[in-house]
């Protein structure tokens, strides 16, 4: 007997390799358009036309019409986390690779993943969490503590505004590069926006990459030490 969802026709629609470059193309957190989709994965306009449609009809992607153009984007954070489980698994399954994360020095160190922080700052941030009491397991998932909370207040993260989205509010991801958890979820997503909007960090454009100052980097590895109060 066949019960569950039918994970067949999902890794089928993933694994096809144009595809696949397409998906990990929109890990940016950017909606780029069908000829931006199809350079990527160096196929011809109408083929990425009818893997799109794919992918769409799958809600594995979300599209928006403005004017005669179309823009994709992948559907949600869940999509998201998915992709970078599997680039994980598929980076543990090439022995032959000598590096243990993304070849560029910017992107091993901070890029973003989907819409919220990744790379070695990311998984320091998370560990500091985990270290210091910040995080906390309930019957909804992982959480904040009351001194969790404080820190983020701190920061002027708007944790009322996080909560209120409809996803998953604060969750681990496993990082790809480190092979150590980074923070994902709503939480994950407007530390991120807090840190740019701070200045401490910017993206690099046409990239996933993210640069910190000097500051910037400084006080992220103070906000979140475990022994900050």
């Amino acid at each position: 007997m066949k019960d569950g969802p039918n994970i067949a026709r999902i890794a089928g629609l993933i694994g096809e390799p144009a595809r696949a470059e397409m998906l990990t193309a929109l890990l940016g957190g950017r909606a780029l358009a069908a000829g931006e989709l199809a350079s990527a994965a160096g196929i011809g306009r109408p083929t990425a036309s009818a893997h799109l449609a794919r992918l769409v009809e799958a809600r594995l992607l979300a599209v928006e019409a403005q004017g005669r153009h179309r823009y994709f984007r992948l559907a949600d954070d869940e999509v998201a986390h998915a992709l970078e489980a599997l680039l994980g698994v598929a980076f543990r399954s090439q022995p032959t690779r000598l590096v243990t994360g993304p070849r560029e020095p910017t992107l091993r160190k901070a890029r973003v993943c989907y819409d919220h922080l990744a790379g070695e700052l990311a998984v320091e941030v998370f560990a500091g969490l985990q270290a210091s009491g910040a995080l906390a397991s309930g019957s909804e998932g992982l959480g904040l503590s009351e001194a969790g909370a404080a820190r983020f207040h701190a920061l002027g993260v708007d944790l009322d505004a996080a909560a209120a989205q409809r996803r998953v509010f604060c969750r681990p991801c496993l990082d790809w590069g480190e092979r150590r958890d980074h923070l994902a979820g709503a939480l994950g997503s407007a530390l991120l926006q807090r840190i740019y909007a701070l200045r401490w960090a910017k993206r690099v454009e046409g990239s996933r990459a993210v640069v910190f100052t000097a500051v910037g980097e400084q006080n992220l590895r103070a906000a979140f030490h475990p022994s900050t109060p």
